[in-house]
């Protein structure tokens, strides 16, 4: 617990108003999207400068105070979650977009900003921020930053760590630093921006971010593929790329998902066939139409040879944002019917269709149903594995026997453990399975370097941190 004294110090380096151990306040920074855990912090910080920010884990560092920052709340790996109490750093004060610089195709931005608000900002400029995840609506640049967010449009643009430039991070022990250049090529030592992304708060607090962008495609053309079997769906999906398409977006739902999406969600208007058990969202992008057509020529000609049924064309702008408003809506649906676990498996597409048959193997074998659906493109299937009825004792003691056997084939299709979404806690006791003692170790070790007391985000990513007095 902290002290009354160090509450009080706290207070005063933010400022009353940016400072709260009100019950509410804290219970409203104790959960994430993850399952239904819960960690109540003891106080919730709401820095406004970068200053604040310094000396906020100045003080932390010096009285041992874990620290877990906090963006939106729409992590589903737990990692904003304060499992040892401390307090949440929230940066929803950090929400600027400083600059969009249109000569060098950069702009520089705060991490409190919504992912969609940046989108089309830069958009207004004929500029292009590709990274954009389901949650897009409402996460922040620095929730993505954490974890390197990628979202349908990584299969033809990359995910998050793609785009970055520089960084302004704020170290444990409150020092500032900048970790790269406003430059498009960059061999001046290690690259601490790649590794501060996908970090998620174990290693600095990032304050500012120069993205690179490229220019906006400003035509697209959207279809939706049914399938009577999920398995011919997935074969499709590696076809496409060896016809020589790289689409835009490659999203597979199957039919419990698109089932609980259209419940959820009654303002989407689309009927599905009784035999249609899967589908792929494909989205096709670009500057010509007809170059665009010739590209969707291909992919229908894979879709075909692989026993889809058919196809849905998007004519109209209404109907290519319900198609994605289906697919963006896939998970909030998930977690209004059940508690779930998300594992975010990422493995070479070509190998999909054997992943996914093993998940609904596993499933039998330890009594638990799986609702899948993901960025296909990419490899990356999101398994949705619902709680339903289970009993606390299956669900606590049977289900992670069956998340260790999926992971386990994961790995040994060359995949790995996370595509997106982060290790953060739920996925801490399987890290073992994709990295030897010596690889895990070589990790604590940057760990140490960063962050010696082990104050930031404590708890999170690996086990057997030992911090220094």
């Amino acid at each position: 617990m902290i002290t009354s004294d160090q509450l009080n110090q706290l207070k005063a380096i933010c400022g009353g108003e940016n400072f709260s151990i009100n019950d509410e306040i804290r219970a409203e920074n104790a959960s994430d999207e993850t399952e239904d855990l819960v960690f109540l912090p003891d106080a919730v910080c709401f820095p406004k400068t970068v200053d604040q920010v310094s000396a906020i884990l100045r003080y932390c560092n010096e009285q041992l105070i874990p620290v877990t920052t906090r963006g939106a709340g729409t992590g589903l790996s737990g990692g904003a979650l304060p499992v040892n109490g401390g307090i949440v750093l929230a940066m929803k004060h950090f929400n600027r977009i400083i600059e969009i610089d249109e000569r060098n195709l950069q702009a520089t931005v705060e991490p409190g900003v919504i992912t969609q608000v940046f989108q089309e900002a830069v958009i207004e400029k004929g500029l292009y921020y590709p990274p954009d995840p389901s949650s897009r609506g409402s996460s922040l640049i620095g929730g993505n930053l954490a974890h390197c967010s990628g979202g349908p449009r990584a299969v033809k643009y990359g995910v998050t760590r793609d785009y970055v430039l520089d960084l302004e991070v704020v170290l444990a022990n409150g020092e500032v630093i900048r970790t790269g250049a406003r430059v498009l090529k960059n061999s001046t030592g290690y690259n601490l921006t790649q590794l501060l992304v996908g970090s998620e708060g174990t290693l600095g607090v990032i304050t500012k971010v120069v993205f690179k962008l490229i220019p906006y495609p400003p035509l697209n053309k959207v279809l939706l593929a049914p399938f009577r079997a999920a398995g011919d769906a997935c074969l499709a999906v590696s076809a496409i790329f060896r016809a020589g398409v790289v689409p835009s977006a490659l999203e597979f739902m199957e039919r419990d998902a698109i089932d609980w999406t259209l419940k959820f969600r009654d303002d989407i208007s689309l009927n599905i066939g009784a035999e249609e058990q899967a589908h792929l969202l494909v989205e096709v992008d670009g500057n010509e139409e007809d170059e665009m057509m010739r590209q969707v020529e291909k992919i229908v000609a894979v879709l075909e040879a692989h026993n889809c049924m058919d196809i849905y064309f998007a004519e109209s702008e209404a109907q290519k944002t319900d198609l994605w408003k289906l697919r963006r809506s896939v998970a909030e649906a998930v977690k209004s019917n059940s508690v779930y676990k998300e594992e975010d498996t990422v493995v070479p597409r070509a190998e999909l269709p054997v992943l996914l048959e093993a998940v609904k193997k596993t499933g039998e074998k330890y009594g638990f149903r799986s609702v899948c659906y993901g960025h296909a493109g990419d490899g990356n299937l999101h398994v949705n594995i619902i709680r339903g009825d289970l009993s606390e004792d299956a669900w606590k003691n049977e289900v992670p026997k069956g998340i260790r056997e999926i992971f386990s084939l994961v790995v040994s299709l060359g995949g790995t453990l996370s595509g997106e979404h982060g290790i953060g806690l739920v996925q801490q006791p399987y890290m073992e399975i994709a990295f030897s003692e010596q690889q895990l170790e070589l990790m604590r070790g940057i760990k140490r370097v960063f962050d010696p007391k082990n104050i930031l985000n404590p708890g999170k990513i690996f086990t057997n941190i030992h911090a220094q007095a």
